[in-house]
């Protein structure tokens, strides 16, 4: 075994048929390769073998690569821990779209091998950090991949909120709320709310208004080194929340402010050599081919 991966961290979307069955059988493909491998303890049990169960941040700190059998949001969760540590990250589509996960579960071995073998193409996406300020000071903060959304929780409904970049009044908003997309997450929660989609080498942010009460607010791409404050009205009548990704939230109340900028923590994304992200958005996305 000649290779930068000696150690391989498996991560996979727990009690899923189809995940486990690819899980399994990349722990068979890997072992018989020499490879050490490191399986995420919440899926560690259910491949019925003898494996090394351990957590996200273990894998981080042990592993050169880490596999991610599910589909985007799998990939997500992990990214946001993995993002923190050198190590590279790739996926093997178990979802629906699978904008981040490269590999077909049925047919993952030589495309794999390949990238063992150091033949694969690099990416590095940035990540968010979302910080909620009280009274000034901090009450919550994550980080997120695709987007943080502030928004009003389980009912929709208008709320009020004035936007400031770098610190420069923007603009006041009344609409169900606004999404802060990073080029990743542009093909996500952004893509369907009206915003562009930005190529994933862009140093970019957009602003999507969730349906505001105006017909003149579009979405609007910034600097990705801007940083965004979301000042909420005191008017506002109920607690609010911002969204990292869909799977995290920090509550906010009336007269909270949000400091949303480009996080230092960055996703090494590995791809097989050959990646086009443009033909990865014809197939997701259903655009058409070449007519001539």
């Amino acid at each position: 075994m000649t290779s930068e991966f000696h150690t391989i961290g498996l991560i996979g979307k727990p009690h899923h048929q189809g995940t486990q069955q690819t899980l399994t059988r990349l722990l068979h493909w890997l072992h018989q390769k020499g490879y050490e491998v490191l399986v995420e303890e919440r899926v560690a049990s259910e491949l019925g073998a003898k494996v090394e169960a351990v957590d996200l941040l273990e894998i981080g700190e042990r592993c050169q690569l880490a596999i991610v059998v599910g589909g985007d949001g799998n990939m997500l969760g992990a990214a946001r821990v993995l993002a923190r540590f050198d190590i590279a990250v790739i996926g093997v589509n178990r979802g629906n779209l699978g904008f981040l996960t490269d590999l077909s579960p049925d047919a993952f071995e030589e495309p794999l091998a390949e990238v063992l073998a150091g033949r694969y193409e690099i990416e590095h996406r940035f990540l968010l950090e979302t910080k909620v300020y009280r009274h000034g000071e901090v009450k919550a903060c994550n980080t997120a991949v695709n987007e943080a959304v502030l928004h009003p929780g389980k009912i929709a409904h208008m709320i009020e909120f004035e936007v400031y970049i770098d610190d420069r009044f923007m603009y006041s908003q009344r609409a169900d709320g606004m999404i802060v997309s990073t080029p990743t997450g542009s093909t996500a929660y952004s893509l369907s709310a009206g915003g562009s989609i930005l190529t994933p080498n862009l140093a970019a942010l957009i602003l999507v208004p969730m349906f505001p009460h105006t017909l003149s607010c579009r979405p609007i791409v910034i600097d990705a080194s801007s940083i965004i404050k979301l000042v909420v009205s005191p008017h506002n009548g109920e607690p609010l929340e911002v969204g990292c990704d869909g799977h995290v939230t920090l509550a906010v109340l009336p007269g909270d402010e949000i400091i949303i900028q480009r996080s230092s923590e960055q996703l090494k994304l590995i791809h097989p050599k050959g990646h086009n992200y443009f033909h990865v958005l014809r197939n997701k996305l259903g655009w058409g081919s070449k007519l001539f």
